[in-house]
């Protein structure tokens, strides 16, 4: 904790306000996460039918090679919509996580930074999710592809995905965490 004269003082109040605000958001962002994949494999499975747990060995092509979301792909193709491949799919839940928690934070951040409480939490959420939604497919993932050398399945993940699957993806991600920051403690003060 940074101190600056008084006990009072701005400084001594805002760092760890500011990083509980961190926490409540990666907290939150984890519950987002959920949400979010729950609606990818199940869009997945059901619209998509490209298999239940595709979405999750996609995110995991980041750092592996796509062979587990070509082989979920291939099975869905033949009428058999669950492949599971332990290593892969904790590997792909472990980068959802990660990353939701990561975006979580800084939204956390953000609403304390601004005071925001309420349905203005809610709102602000919802357009987090479409923020993220427009950095991740124009930034971070194609220099996340660029970094890791995953190519084009990470890189085009979006338009792989559907630019509106992955944008109500979002949405999804934002409601979920909004609402979960909406019952934190930071959010009320």
């Amino acid at each position: 904790m940074i101190t600056t004269g008084h006990p009072h003082s701005p400084a001594t109040v805002a760092t760890p306000r500011v990083g509980a605000a961190a926490a409540s958001g990666a907290a939150a962002g984890l519950v987002g996460s959920v949400f979010m994949a729950i609606y990818a494999m199940t869009t997945a499975a059901i619209y998509q039918q490209i298999g239940l747990f595709t979405p999750i060995y996609h995110v995991a092509s980041i750092l592996i090679r796509p062979d587990a979301m070509a082989a979920s792909m291939l099975q869905a193709a033949n009428g058999h919509a669950v492949t599971f491949v332990v290593g892969p799919f904790l590997l792909g839940a472990l980068i959802h996580m990660a990353v939701a928690a990561t975006y979580g934070a800084a939204f956390g951040v953000l609403v304390c930074r601004l005071g925001m409480s309420g349905p203005r939490v809610l709102i602000a959420a919802l357009l987090w999710g479409v923020i993220v939604f427009a950095f991740s497919s124009c930034v971070a993932l194609p220099s996340a592809a660029t970094l890791f050398n995953a190519g084009y399945p990470v890189a085009n993940m979006a338009s792989m995905v559907g630019h509106a699957t992955f944008l109500i993806e979002h949405l999804v991600y934002g409601v979920a965490l909004g609402v979960a920051l909406m019952s934190g403690e930071f959010a009320r003060h």
